[in-house]
């Protein structure tokens, strides 16, 4: 059997948005965004690691899960596929990074990621740069939920 949970938040995009970032992608609460942030994608967060669903953040915090999050916005959507770690807290109660290597701290949402902010769709970096909405989807995905039986 195959467990899977899901959680989703809401966040805005911004001027400033960039996603040039080559290893990682960043939503957070905070209501700014400089230009020096190359790998924020979205702004005032809905929610952050600390407060996502419970059953989805058991799933995260496991060795060989598999973590999904598509970003979507208007009729724009890119998605980035990583791995979940019991190194994880997902403690951070400002912000999620996505990355792609295997470095975690309280932000860290996956490692081992497909995609950085830098190779997110185009199309929908250039919405996020109006300031349109971003709805961000989580998913988590256990297989290994049976081994050994």
């Amino acid at each position: 059997m195959v467990n899977v949970a899901v959680d989703l938040i809401k966040a805005w995009g911004h001027a400033n948005v960039r996603a040039t970032h080559k290893t990682t992608i960043e939503v957070t609460k905070d209501e700014y965004l400089t230009p020096r942030g190359d790998c924020i994608v979205g702004i005032r967060a809905d929610k952050a690691l600390s407060e996502l669903d419970p059953g989805l953040r058991s799933i995260i915090s496991k060795d060989g899960s598999i973590v999904i999050v598509i970003f979507s916005v208007g009729d724009y959507f890119d998605y980035v596929v990583g791995m979940g770690s019991s190194r994880l807290t997902l403690s951070s109660d400002e912000k999620l990074i996505i990355r792609r290597s295997e470095y975690v701290d309280d932000a860290t949402l996956m490692i081992r990621a497909s995609k950085a902010a830098a190779g997110l769709s185009r199309e929908l970096v250039d919405r996020l740069k109006r300031g349109e909405p971003l709805l961000v989807y989580i998913v988590g995905v256990d297989l290994e939920q049976d081994r050994g039986t």
